[in-house]
């Protein structure tokens, strides 16, 4: 799905042409950065209780974090991370990440500055690097106003880091800056914005970025209640919390690698090189943040319930049990659709009652809280895989779609 002869410069930096692009060793030892940072938030979420102003602060900064991945994700797409100027600007992005990772526990305390200087510093460095090595024309003009996009909201970044009081209504203006570059596709006055037939990627290679992020999480997931496991008497309901634990894991991979994954690649490898473009940035960019989010929130949640799989659960035990999935849920709903799906009614079921039985498990325990959604997760499972197959064998659709089996050429037609 890639125009390289029209818009991806002819340089020694760009990955081949004319071949399946697939994730190199590097970019995975690029990710443990980020497997460090995923751990660091879902700490920081427990460190605060399950305040809300905790809960504010860690997605906060998890947006920041992950908008971090996801804008060298973009970059690695059309960059060949085997050459060494790429690597080692990938390097001082891993630099840059780590610093603002060790600052997530005192993001919005004293170490803010170190937090808003490292994510600025690497957005500016990554885009100007790409501007400094590509050639006049299209590729390099687009990165231009990326890179003027990053520029201005540094300085909002920066400020916010100083300034206590001020802290997060400028760090809210510098993310909604930041958010809402991609969406306004980098308009600038005089300028314009950026087409979209210009974001020409490899939709494989991306998609099986996004799918190793998931991985990271969802490992981070089972390294946290495996951690709060040992750390405890290994008694039978400890252990049987364990076992719910890790099984809501894998019902969540299920869900996703054998459902909206297949799904959206397959939607991908249909498209047209503008709609390649539109779907990365809305799919992947946007709408997997819900889905990370759901997963981080899980393992929070996960973590009480190991730890105390016999105490009642109360409101924001509850909340983060049960609406971690739902979180989760929601977002591979919101990723069916834009790929032009009709969502099939036990997902939407599944979503209602993980949010209705919030108040129900508040009394409950923490085996039972985490029973109830492996049972409800699992039905899904069960119930989509059905009729996945059923839907295969008649219009032979991708296996485990989380939509419309009917509706399944929707987006095509």
């Amino acid at each position: 799905m890639r125009d390289d002869d029209t818009v991806i410069p002819a340089i020694r930096l760009i990955r081949p042409s004319g071949q399946e692009q697939r994730a190199t060793f590097f970019e995975l030892f690029f990710d443990l950065v980020y497997v460090f940072a995923i751990t660091q938030l879902s700490h920081h979420l427990l460190a605060e209780h399950l305040s809300w102003q905790g809960a504010a602060e860690t997605a906060f900064m998890l947006v920041a974090v992950y908008w971090a991945w996801n804008y060298t994700t973009w970059m690695a797409n059309w960059f060949d991370p085997e050459t060494a100027p790429v690597r080692l600007v990938l390097v001082f992005v891993m630099l840059a990440s780590l610093l603002m990772s060790v600052a997530i526990p005192r993001g919005f305390g004293d170490l803010a500055l170190l937090f808003g200087c490292s994510y600025a510093a690497l957005q500016i460095g990554r885009n100007a690097f790409v501007v400094a090595v590509t050639p006049p024309g299209v590729f390099h003009q687009n990165f231009r106003q990326i890179l003027a996009w990053s520029v201005l909201s540094a300085p909002l970044w920066v400020a916010g880091g100083l300034v206590d009081d001020a802290r997060w209504p400028l760090w809210l203006v510098a993310l909604g800056l930041d958010l809402a570059a991609p969406l306004v596709r980098y308009w600038l006055p005089g300028v314009g914005d950026t087409p979209m037939s210009q974001w020409s990627i490899d939709g494989h290679h991306f998609a099986e970025r996004f799918q190793l992020f998931i991985i990271i999480a969802l490992g981070e997931s089972i390294v946290l209640t495996g951690a709060t496991a040992a750390g405890t008497d290994l008694g039978a309901e400890v252990g049987l919390a364990l076992g719910l634990s890790f099984l809501g894991s894998v019902a969540l991979w299920w869900l996703y690698f054998t459902g909206a994954s297949p799904v959206i690649l397959h939607r991908m490898g249909h498209s047209t090189m503008t709609e390649v473009g539109a779907l990365g940035r809305d799919i992947y960019t946007y709408l997997h943040l819900p889905i990370v989010g759901g997963i981080v929130l899980t393992a929070v949640g996960d973590e009480l319930v190991v730890a105390h799989p016999d105490h009642e659960m109360e409101v924001v035990g509850a909340v983060a049990v049960l609406g971690g999935p739902a979180l989760y849920l929601l977002g591979l709903m919101a990723c069916g659709i834009r790929v032009g799906h009709r969502v099939g009614w036990p997902a939407v079921v599944a979503l209602v009652a993980m949010v209705a039985a919030v108040p129900v498990m508040a009394n409950a325990s923490g085996v039972v809280t985490s029973a109830f959604v492996l049972l409800v997760l699992g039905a899904l499972a069960v119930a989509e895989h059905r009729r996945a197959r059923a839907a295969h064998s008649r219009a032979h659709v991708p296996s485990g779609s989380l939509s419309d089996p009917r509706e399944h050429d929707h987006g095509n037609r």
